[in-house]
């Protein structure tokens, strides 16, 4: 890849970032990121924030070329950082500063005039949704508006790329909402490419065009949401009832079944078989809920969102799409289980249970699994 000749926003060719400590944060990564909204994604520690740093020249590569509008960020930082928006993961914002003063400050080290900077911190605190908020101390402000706060100063110099690094950070589910339809409003209504650094596949999937993922500083794909998520020659079945009358007659009439959960997946070899199937459904006098093609999914890029790691003998296992987490260790089971809500604790091969008022004690985090993978593309 010739990178001076190719019309990205971002391009890299065999980037490399080594720390002293021999810990390969990047390797040999090269690819290109195209106008819109992109995600960045990867596991925590997958190299993501490193990544940025880089593009942003705050940290030197060990190795390899990387262009961001066509600068190379080693030598024309200042440049870079003029015409490109950071919005940092971590809470860095000044407690005793009002949001419009320190917004106002944020445009003047970007280069704007008094007057000017004024004029834009306001605008972007509108965009943002803080300009009734704007005079008062940021120290008072909830976590949802602190973030609204890093986006508002990262735009207000109307920058040609905005870089957020998980923008979603600490929000609760109504949070999260509002931040993505603000995200994807920049990105197809202000004319900004957005590149959007996140761990929550789900998220990504809703709002972005493309998607580059890593893990463990190596590319794994990059391409167009639409191409990761094509239909497959499968065909998901569910009813609401009488599933194992279903599976049985479609395997009588010579269909290749295969049950996950309650649904019912068939190999989709021609049109009969949706014939096939609706007929059986049909004559068994069963509520069909669901019949369409299975479509690949994001999280199928890190085995399907499930990490395994063995230790003396135990198994732990990180469903976050499931809503499950699992750590047996010296033959005890933990379950939290954010989506059903219930939390056990069996340790030595013993119970331990801790139930009020004759209750059995749940976590409800209103609803919502946190998914560090989460294929069904909800915040």
């Amino acid at each position: 890849m010739t990178l001076t000749a190719t019309p990205t926003l971002i391009a890299t060719e065999a980037l490399t970032k080594r720390y002293a400590n021999g810990v390969a944060a990047l390797s040999d990564l090269t690819v290109g990121v195209e106008p819109g909204i992109v995600g960045l994604v990867g596991a925590n520690g997958a190299g993501k924030s490193t990544l940025i740093k880089i593009l942003l020249g705050l940290l030197p590569p060990t190795a390899g070329r990387v262009r961001v509008l066509g600068l190379d960020p080693k030598t024309d930082a200042a440049q870079v950082r003029s015409r490109v928006g950071y919005m940092p993961e971590h809470d860095c914002l000044p407690p005793d500063l009002a949001a419009a003063e320190f917004v106002t400050h944020m445009a003047r080290i970007s280069g704007l005039p008094r007057t000017a900077a004024r004029e834009r911190a306001s605008e972007a605190l509108r965009h943002v949704g803080l300009y009734e908020e704007r005079y008062r101390q940021i120290g008072g402000y909830s976590t949802g508006m602190k973030q609204r706060v890093k986006l508002a100063q990262a735009l207000v110099h109307d920058p040609d790329l905005l870089l957020l690094d998980e923008p979603t950070n600490g929000l609760d589910p109504a949070g999260r909402e509002a931040m993505l339809v603000l995200i994807h409003r920049i990105g197809t209504e202000f004319g900004i490419s957005v590149v959007v650094c996140s761990h929550l596949l789900g998220e990504v999937e809703r709002i972005c065009d493309s998607l580059i993922a890593i893990d463990a500083g190596h590319l794994l794909r990059a391409d167009r949401i639409s191409a990761m998520t094509e239909a497959r020659d499968v065909l998901v079945v569910e009813v609401a009832e009488g599933t194992d009358e279903l599976v049985a007659r479609l395997g009588g009439l010579g269909l290749q079944i295969a049950r996950e959960g309650h649904a019912v997946l068939v190999p989709l070899l021609d049109d009969a078989t949706y014939d096939q199937i609706v007929g059986a459904v049909a004559e068994l006098d069963l509520p069909l809920h669901r019949l369409d093609q299975r479509r690949h999914r994001v999280a199928e890029l890190f085995a399907g969102g499930e990490q395994r790691d063995n230790r003396a003998g135990g198994e732990q296992r990180d469903n976050r799409a499931g809503g499950e987490q699992r750590d047996n260790r010296a033959g005890g089971e933990q379950r939290d289980n954010r989506a059903g809500g219930e939390q056990r604790d069996n340790r030595a091969g013993g119970e331990q249970r801790d139930n009020r008022a004759g209750g059995e004690q749940r976590g409800n985090s209103a609803a919502t699994p946190v998914d560090a993978v989460d294929p069904g593309g909800r915040p």
